[in-house]
């Protein structure tokens, strides 16, 4: 099947929106190299060559290149790089060229190392080409990349359920939109969502639902509503007390995320925890809070059910 993911809604070429997606550690290497005659090296080594100093001209438009990617490739992102660095492995006719860049951003940087290699190796090209026709540059490609999703190589996926909270929903006053954004959210990352309720904003009524899929053997719990500064926002009050251990990181995440789309986010009390060998995390009821907490959950969520059952942080 053809990727369509370049195109817009019209059928027109576009940028991958990458707006829903974390800023993450990534990172890319690349390699090429350029071949020339010995004599051309010998030249080169000796700094002989009429346009100077090669190797550190090569290496200063390496940089620029990959910092510039996005001017130079009309579908690449304007990329904040946390680093960038270029190496030469020098042979008698040869030259060998790798760069590593590195950013915190939403997207991987393996254009621009690819860039970076081969702008590097067109420089010293055009400073060596008044004395040697017979150079080729060749073999240009990506090596690595990491960070992002596709570092998470987890196929393990809990049993889940689906817990919404609210009164004007029991009561059929609001049609729910945020559990079906979570049921649907779950199931495509291949969840098997075995159980979807609605309960009041009653304690009583929360902690029986969460106590009864926690003794069925229910993996992932997720609640939606109750999180906020209402009277009856009664959730995480009658969940922490059940939590045997919290987990600080996934609400910090959650919190972060959602702030960086609304500054009403910080008003939120959602939490995360676990029940013995049950996690369980408790959003706030909007879509919005929905849609933010599959973009951070899946699927690094799912990497705590193989920690749980002892097999490791690899």
């Amino acid at each position: 099947m053809m990727d369509l993911s370049h195109l817009d809604e019209d059928g027109n070429v576009s940028m991958v929106d990458v707006s829903v997606k974390p800023g993450t550690m990534r990172m890319a290497h690349a390699s090429g190299y350029i071949t020339m005659k010995p004599e051309t090296m010998r030249l080169l080594q000796e700094q002989s060559l009429p346009k100077g100093n090669v190797l550190t001209t090569a290496k200063i438009a390496g940089i620029q290149a990959a910092k510039r990617t996005a001017d130079l490739i009309p579908l690449c992102h304007q990329l904040n790089l946390a680093w960038v660095a270029i190496d030469f492995v020098l042979d008698p006719d040869r030259i060998g060229i790798r760069a590593t860049v590195k950013t915190k951003e939403a997207t991987g940087v393996e254009m621009e190392a690819l860039t970076a290699v081969t702008v590097a190796a067109l420089t010293i090209y055009d400073m060596c080409k008044a004395v040697d026709k017979s150079m080729e540059i060749g073999e240009i490609r990506l090596e690595m990349k990491t960070g992002g999703k596709s570092r998470i190589s987890t196929v393990y996926r809990p049993r889940t359920a689906i817990l919404v909270v609210s009164d004007s929903i029991t009561e059929g006053r609001s049609v729910d939109r945020s559990g079906q954004i979570l049921r649907s959210g779950f199931e495509r990352a291949g969840c098997p969502v075995e159980a979807f309720r609605f309960v009041a904003d009653e304690p009583n009524d929360i902690a029986g639902a969460v106590d009864a899929w926690v003794q069925e053997g229910i993996e992932l719990v997720v609640t939606s509503g109750g999180t906020g500064l209402g009277p009856r926002d009664v959730t995480v009050e009658t969940l922490l007390s059940k939590f045997t251990r919290r987990l600080p990181g996934v609400e910090q995440a959650l919190f972060q995320w959602g702030q960086s789309k609304t500054g009403t986010a910080m008003l939120s009390r959602l939490a995360a925890g676990a029940i013995g060998p049950s996690v369980v995390i408790c959003l706030p009821g909007s879509t919005g809070a929905a849609k933010d907490a599959l973009e951070i959950l899946v699927p690094e969520i799912f990497h705590a059910f193989e920690m749980i059952k002892g097999e490791g942080h690899g």
